[in-house]
């Protein structure tokens, strides 16, 4: 996996450069393109996971599908024989991964903006309907976007400010290449062939954010949608040999597996995942809480001969004071937090502290008090399948209202710019919004 020092090598800010792609990218066109050069500089196409030549490529496909399912299977029998998750030790280790992974998963599908330009060539067609999908045709319980929006939003993880520069690198190469389709096809065929693979670890991730009573599904959307029978998995190897020239198949192919390579860098799911210590999470986030709190407590309780405000007048005193407040007896690791006197302090809605930890703040100090109590426990919460809950009938009615305004904008435009205000209404920062819903119905349903 890439290093942090490796990408910003060429001195990219990269958190910066994928909010320009987000909100301004014709301003930033020269950016993304110098990026995504740097970027491809530092594949190694030839360890590509793909055959030698594209004409084996959807056998080689359905191969790397039936494995997968082989090692699920195994997984799944292994769970079933009570063996413990494989990724997910707790609730916080789980948001924590959704909250990490969130940059990425915002952007979801814009790797293939650019083709919406192309959407007359054949050529074209399953990369147009791959994103098409991927904008859930203007349904709002099926656009990804929004999907995992409104996940981490009910989880009160939507704050992304604080996480690493890394988490951001795989989100700006695919506005990039969303942005330069003309110049990257090959390299945008090659990523999307890529990402849309089964991977093992989203079926696992998607099992066990279930049983922990986390809605799972946008990742269970991806795991039907990507299938390698009818689905994006399939359409991208396609989508290969429908773009294959009949001159310079060879460069065309290394090319296709340098953007398939562009998977590969930057933070991943499993890396995220295995990455993760309570300890050092729960210090985090205490010590950025420490930095507002300082002197806002009162000096009538002291911990170990100190003020609250004098432990947190100065950084890296976090984990002093949580051993601090054990030794006084204020938190009983290894138990029901219940039994914690400063679990009460925080726990509740009339609690004295109520409202200044987030709910994922709060989970990660309740697992991180719980510790071996709450492995012994067994727990195997169900959760609720996740399935798209019912349009509220008000929400319905505004995005009609929506389409019907946005039907009325189209008609008093010539013809050729209809097409192409739709378009704009589809970027990655505009297709989750109600307009942007309702245009992607209209062109879905032109295409249709």
């Amino acid at each position: 996996m890439q290093t942090l020092t490796q990408y910003q090598a060429d001195k990219t800010d990269i958190r910066a450069l994928y909010q320009s792609l987000l909100h301004a990218p014709t301003h930033h066109l020269s950016e993304a393109r110098h990026f995504l050069r740097s970027q491809l500089q530092l594949t190694a196409p030839h360890l590509a996971d793909l055959p030698e030549s594209p004409a084996r490529l959807e056998a080689h496909i359905l191969m790397n599908n039936a494995r997968t399912a082989r090692a699920y299977r195994e997984y799944i029998k292994a769970r079933r024989q009570g063996q413990p998750r494989r990724f997910f030790t707790n609730r916080a280790h789980a948001l924590y991964f959704l909250r990490n992974v969130a940059p990425t998963k915002l952007v979801d599908g814009a790797w293939l903006y650019g083709v919406l330009q192309q959407w007359h060539d054949p050529r074209m067609h399953d990369l147009v309907r791959t994103y098409l999908e991927e904008l859930g045709d203007g349904e709002p319980d099926q656009n990804h976007v929004l999907i995992y929006r409104d996940l981490i939003a009910r989880k009160d993880i939507q704050d992304l400010e604080s996480l690493p520069d890394d988490r951001f690198l795989q989100g700006t190469l695919q506005l990039a290449l969303g942005q330069l389709a003309g110049e990257f096809l090959p390299e945008i065929i090659g990523f999307n062939l890529g990402y849309e693979q089964l991977p093992l670890h989203l079926l696992i991730s998607t099992y066990e954010l279930t049983e922990l009573g986390i809605d799972a599904h946008y990742f269970r959307l991806h795991i039907t949608i990507d299938n390698a029978s009818t689905g994006h998995a399939r359409r991208a190897a396609r989508a290969v040999l429908d773009n294959l020239p009949s001159e310079g198949q060879q460069a065309f192919w290394r090319r296709v597996r340098q953007g398939y390579q562009l998977n590969e860098l930057g933070a991943s799911s499993t890396s995220v995942i295995t990455e993760f210590n309570l300890d050092r999470e729960l210090c985090r986030v205490l010590e950025d809480k420490a930095r507002v709190a300082r002197h806002m407590h009162s000096d009538f309780c002291r911990i170990d001969g100190r003020t609250i405000n004098e432990w947190l007048d100065s950084s890296g005193q976090i984990a002093a004071l949580l051993d601090a407040l054990q030794q006084k007896g204020w938190i009983k690791r290894h138990q029901d937090p219940a039994n914690s006197r400063f679990w009460r302090l925080i726990q509740s809605n009339r609690a004295p502290m109520f409202g200044v930890f987030s709910d994922y703040e709060l989970q990660l100090l309740h697992d991180w008090i719980a510790g071996e109590w709450l492995e012994e426990q067994q727990l195997r919460i169900t959760g609720r399948r996740g399935s798209p809950s019912q349009q509220d009938p008000l929400v319905e009615a505004s995005h009609r209202n929506e389409e019907v305004a946005l039907q009325k904008t189209l008609a008093t435009l010539p013809e050729e710019e209809r097409t192409r205000h739709l378009i704009e209404l589809m970027a990655p920062a505009r297709h989750f919004t109600p307009q942007g819903l309702a245009a992607t119905r209209l062109f879905s349903r032109r295409l249709s």
